[in-house]
């Protein structure tokens, strides 16, 4: 039996409670600062992680603290009966919060199945409000697509809603205000977040990437008085307050990481389980998973990897010299598993 809830922390005393969970690594998208080369290796089916098998690990990762589960991809909805697996996951009473990274596209379809399955929250990635930018940022057209799903989420139940907006300079950062509009109109949360160097963001340059300094006082130019919301939390927004009410929140992992206070590692489609969006190699669940480990052996494998974690991959980037893109294209072309544990938020 599993023993239930006996916390680890790592080198650096940070606990392990939020896991992401990657369910497919395809997307029907090519965003720039995620996916934007032409040609992918994809997974082979059998490579991927069955619904069972997620729900295994799931129960070792809720022995040793995790209590918060975000689905991610790829895009998570291009997986066959997702609802499946959220309820399976919604069974488990140690998680309080499950919930799922899109990029929106496939949402009016799949909206109201998965809030009767029991997802608690959505969070949808829209980048911009212009069709044509749309599809320079992402190589489709689908803003309609988008909006027309947070709309049927919104119908179906889901409260609370976040959109999350990567800011590129000279792309797309001259829609902050439009976003924020928009956000408030339908009664969600945007975030903004800073352009990150991580494994597929192969056209990244510091030249590119619009801080949050820079962001609040655009904001603060055009809107008024911006206020912080003081919050004892390790989620990677900081929030704020505009004199109209309306909160929003600004993800700095660029320019002012949260490393000392990460409590989060992610679940690649196959099994491998990575501690940091800059980590070079992960741990391969699946294979021990498969190989008939006991879940007693599969909770001492992550307890001893999470225990000499020592990760901090932000700040160190942070301090490097001429930064670039963190690996060359032509590197993750011959090993894709680089670049796949930060694709889908």
């Amino acid at each position: 039996m599993v023993m239930v809830d006996q916390s680890v922390v790592d080198a650096l005393a940070r606990p392990l409670r939020s896991l992401r969970i990657s369910v497919t690594d395809r997307c029907n998208l090519r965003c720039q600062y995620c996916m934007p080369e032409e040609d992918y290796v994809w997974l082979p089916r059998n490579d991927i992680l069955t619904f069972e098998e997620i729900s295994q690990l799931v129960d070792v990762f809720t022995s040793v603290g995790v209590d918060r589960i975000r689905l991610t991809g790829g895009e998570p909805l291009l997986r066959k009966d997702l609802p499946d697996l959220v309820r399976l996951l919604v069974k488990k009473s140690e998680i309080n919060d499950i919930a799922l990274t899109t990029n929106g596209l496939l949402l009016s379809t799949h909206a109201a199945e998965l809030h009767a399955a029991g997802l608690h929250r959505l969070t949808v990635s829209l980048d911009t409000l212009k069709e044509d930018r749309f599809k320079e940022l992402t190589r489709f057209e689908g803003v309609s697509l988008v909006q027309k799903g947070i709309t049927a989420a919104s119908a179906a139940g889901f409260e609370n809603i976040k959109i999350d907006s990567v800011v590129i300079r000279g792309v797309n950062d001259d829609e902050l205000f439009d976003l924020l509009r928009y956000a408030n109109s339908i009664g969600a949360e945007i975030r903004f977040i800073e352009y990150m160097d991580v494994g597929g963001a192969t056209r990244w340059s510091t030249e590119n990437v619009v801080s949050r300094v820079e962001i609040l006082e655009r904001i603060a130019e055009q809107l008024g008085s911006v206020t912080s919301i003081n919050e004892i939390s390790s989620a990677p927004a900081d929030r704020f307050l505009l004199s109209t009410g309306q909160t929003f929140g600004i993800i700095s992992s660029t320019t002012e990481p949260f490393c000392r206070s990460c409590d989060r590692s992610r679940l690649t489609a196959d099994g491998l389980w990575y501690l940091c969006l800059y980590a070079r190699t992960g741990t391969d669940l699946r294979k021990a998973l498969r190989s008939g480990a006991s879940v007693e052996e599969l909770r001492e494998l992550v307890t001893s990897v999470w225990t000499a974690r020592g990760d901090r991959g932000a700040e160190l980037r942070l301090t490097a010299k001429d930064r670039q893109s963190l690996i060359p294209i032509e590197t993750l072309q011959k090993e894709p598993h680089l670049e796949m544990h930060t694709r889908g938020g």
